[in-house]
């Protein structure tokens, strides 16, 4: 198991990942990070066909000063593609007004590769996000 957070606010622009840049548990050599960066590696590092990875995230979004209220929305990716699955949207009433979200999935990585997985800002504008944390857990 592994968690990685951000604890304080940060904006992310439309269609990009959320950086990660603390390391709250730094888990086993099957899952990687770099912190600062929105990617985590899963290695499928098993004798199996296939190693089988939950990852969830929970955080709070809103809509930054400056933006326009509507929906907005993150996704879990795997491999740069947003997961219509493990979509989170809300709807602010006003800007700076968070919701909290979350998301999970499960991800299988086939023996010897390797697949990224990130929180993607799903919206068509920038947004804030706080108290993040992703936890990746290797079940099988």
């Amino acid at each position: 198991m592994a968690e990685f957070t951000s604890t304080t606010i940060q904006t992310v622009a439309a269609g990009q990942n959320l950086p990660l840049t603390e390391t709250a548990i730094k888990g086993s050599n099957c899952i990687n990070h770099r912190a600062g960066a929105g990617n985590v590696t899963l290695r499928g590092l098993t004798n199996q066909c296939k190693a089988l990875f939950k990852v969830s995230f929970g955080g709070n979004i809103a809509i930054p000063t400056g933006g326009t209220v509507g929906a907005i929305s993150v996704a879990l990716a795997v491999g740069g593609e947003a997961l219509n699955s493990a979509t989170a949207i809300v709807t602010p009433a006003a800007v700076d007004q968070y919701s909290n979200v979350f998301t999970a999935v499960f991800v299988e990585v086939p023996r010897g590769c390797c697949v990224t997985v990130a929180l993607k800002n799903t919206s068509t504008q920038a947004i804030s996000i706080a108290n993040s944390n992703l936890i990746v857990e290797r079940v099988a």
